[in-house]
């Protein structure tokens, strides 16, 4: 009996698996002094990588001059109130690195950027999910340009920032870093999910999703029998492979135990696709279509 899946591909992935374990990146990371202590410590330890492939700088902007380097992967800006971040992101940007502005004063950033002339394109602008909750502690006076005043503006413009870092903020924030770098570098995005843990959840999502509308996809559009089996099975095996890897698992028994159960999956999903179809023939694409999606 055929299996159901091509064994050839799935060690294809698996070889491409291995070199994204031996992928360089290089990232850096810039810290406005200016932000919230709770995002630039959170930001930190996010990028402390224990990977030999990994190599993290960090910098600060206090003032000196700014130069961006441009063999990095991505860059990181933790902004506060420091009114050029706009203008260091545009300068990142400009030498071909791609650059999230992170930060918990989302509203302020925007607009101080947007008002000195390099507004921060929406998407790169990475913050935690507004809370309900009363806003953090503002920035100490000394630690702000302009002192005292900047604060008071932060009060009275913008009343629910700095958003507080509690376990549901910081858990937003990282699905969102993660998914902004799974977007900016997803060509090295199982390399990053290895480097950086915060990375993981996203890419495990992000597989899971674009795998389910593949199958869909194929369930749709395949009209031989049995043809679409083989295709959704290696798409499904290849999730597997990913998710597995980006959270450090290696290639070994576990993993080829998963991959067989995949495999009976796929047998019980396409007896159950045939006995929908054998009732509903006219819908017979859209049953597949469906029990590609959910399957997987």
């Amino acid at each position: 009996m055929q299996l159901p899946v091509d064994i050839k591909a799935v060690i294809d992935e698996a070889t491409n698996i291995d070199e994204a374990r031996r992928t360089s990146l290089s990232v850096s990371v810039y810290l406005d002094d200016s932000a919230p202590g709770d995002v630039q410590a959170h930001v930190r330890q996010a990028f402390a990588s224990a990977s030999p492939h990994a190599r993290v700088s960090l910098m600060y902007l206090d003032g000196r001059p700014f130069v961006p380097f441009s063999g990095d992967d991505m860059a990181v800006i933790v902004a506060g109130l420091n009114e050029q971040v706009g203008e260091y992101a545009a300068q990142v940007r400009a030498v071909g690195v791609p650059v999230m502005v992170v930060t918990t004063l989302p509203s302020l950033v925007a607009d101080m950027a947007k008002a000195a002339g390099n507004p921060i394109p929406h998407g790169d602008l990475i913050a935690p999910k507004e809370p309900k909750a009363q806003p953090a502690p503002l920035p100490a006076p000394d630690a702000v340009t302009n002192g005292a005043e900047a604060v008071q503006a932060i009060g009275a413009d913008f009343p629910n920032e700095p958003y507080a870092l509690d376990r549901d903020a910081v858990s937003s924030l990282n699905e969102r870093m993660g998914g902004w770098v799974i977007a900016a570098c997803n060509d090295k995005r199982l390399a990053f999910a290895l480097a950086f843990p915060f990375v993981r959840k996203p890419l495990s999502l992000e597989a899971v999703n674009s795998t389910a509308l593949q199958n869909a996809g194929v369930g749709l559009l395949v009209i031989i029998p049995g043809a679409d089996m083989p295709v959704m099975t290696l798409n499904q095996a290849k999730m597997l492979l990913m998710i597995a890897a980006s959270y450090g698992e290696e290639l070994n028994m576990e993993r080829v135990k998963e991959l067989a159960a995949l495999v009976g999956g796929a047998f019980a999903c396409r007896a159950v696709a045939r006995q929908l179809v054998a009732f509903v023939p006219a819908l017979g694409w859209a049953v597949k279509a469906a029990i590609g999606y959910t399957g997987t």
